[in-house]
């Protein structure tokens, strides 16, 4: 709202300019629920533009399909879904981005087409990735080790390639309530989507409360424990703090009295700053001793430590829980 708002009184400012009569396009690529932009955005232009769409300016849709962290899919590689509010002006945003977009584009017959696919990519991911988490609680359960049991099933050809885990940032851990905002808005609730969701946000407390049964059985006095947290951004090799879903596991250890160390070698420090919740490590501790040390994201920096160096940080009859598998199974860690 704040940004179409912005949008509309820069074009009236400069549509007063404008001598040649040239018609703007906008195009948005913010992720929205199905309807946003034709239903919200372009009535908020018109508004403060004093004008009319397809008459004083054009609108199209294009989202952003940029999987942070990633060094291989570029902006360039990923193929740019494009739509516009009709054909002449899908055709001028298809070929506009075209021409910069080394994989190509796949223009839609609608923006509203093209606001559901990238809704449901995130969706899907987030759906695939508490169906693993689930499967988790399940091996838990049967006593098996869950990882192994991926690996067997990731021999067959069209086996989905998924780990458990948090979810956060700003896309997979959101975008299923925009479709489910919507579709509410119609009468429906979607069920498989906000099951996903539910268990998603609780897997973090499902985790600690794993951990600490075992603690508690092995005659661990929980409060006072000190626990270093390997990674607090939301995915591996990203800065990105947003919505992570380790800042949430710590909530939970803290919560039990237990004094908690971070270390991460990427994180963007000035969204650190203000935080008052755990220790954050600068580099990685050299002799310190933790009662439990957490591999939480798998930077790539941690996968190259050695487990006679994860050995020398942890006490004696301390615990390693890895909750992404990164870990290497010579430290025999509680996983997932």
């Amino acid at each position: 709202i704040k940004a179409s708002e912005f949008i509309g009184k820069t074009l009236f400012l400069r549509l007063k300019k404008n001598k040649k009569k040239i018609i703007p396009i906008v195009i948005f690529e913010s992720t929205v629920y199905p309807g946003l932009t034709e239903e919200i955005c372009i009535p908020i232009i018109e508004k403060h533009l004093n004008g009319k769409v397809n008459i004083d300016f054009l609108c199209g849709y294009s989202p952003e399909r940029i999987n942070p962290g990633d060094k291989q899919r570029t902006i360039g590689k990923i193929i740019k879904l494009t739509s516009g509010m009709d054909p002449e002006t899908a055709d001028w945003v298809d070929k506009f981005y075209a021409s910069f977009i080394k994989a190509g584009t796949y223009k839609t017959d609608s923006i509203k087409i093209a606001e559901t696919a990238k809704v449901i990519e995130n969706t899907q991911r987030d759906i695939n990735i508490a169906l693993v988490n689930e499967i988790a609680m399940i091996c838990r359960k049967l006593k098996i080790d869950t990882l192994d049991v991926l690996e067997a099933a990731s021999t067959k050809w069209n086996f989905l390639k998924f780990k458990p885990g948090l979810v956060g940032g700003h896309c997979i851990g959101v975008d299923p309530y925009y479709l489910s905002h919507r579709v509410k808005m119609e009468g429906y609730t979607p069920e498989v989507v906000l099951t996903g969701r539910k268990i998603n946000n609780s897997i973090g407390d499902w985790i600690i409360d794993e951990l600490l049964k075992i603690l508690t059985s092995k005659s661990f006095k929980i409060e006072g424990l000190e626990f270093l947290i390997l990674g607090i951004t939301f995915k591996e090799n990203c800065p990105d703090i947003r919505n992570s879903g380790v800042l949430k596991l710590i909530q939970k250890i803290k919560s039990h009295g237990i004094l908690v160390s971070v270390y991460d070698p990427v994180v963007d420090y000035n969204q650190l700053k203000n935080n008052n919740d755990f220790v954050f490590l600068k580099s990685m501790p050299n002799h310190s001793e933790f009662d439990v040390i957490v591999g939480a994201v798998p930077h790539d920096e941690f996968k190259k430590i050695g487990a006679n160096t994860y050995k020398n940080l942890i006490k004696e009859n301390g615990h390693f829980l890895d909750i992404k598998g990164f870990l290497p199974r010579s430290l025999d860690p509680l996983r997932l």
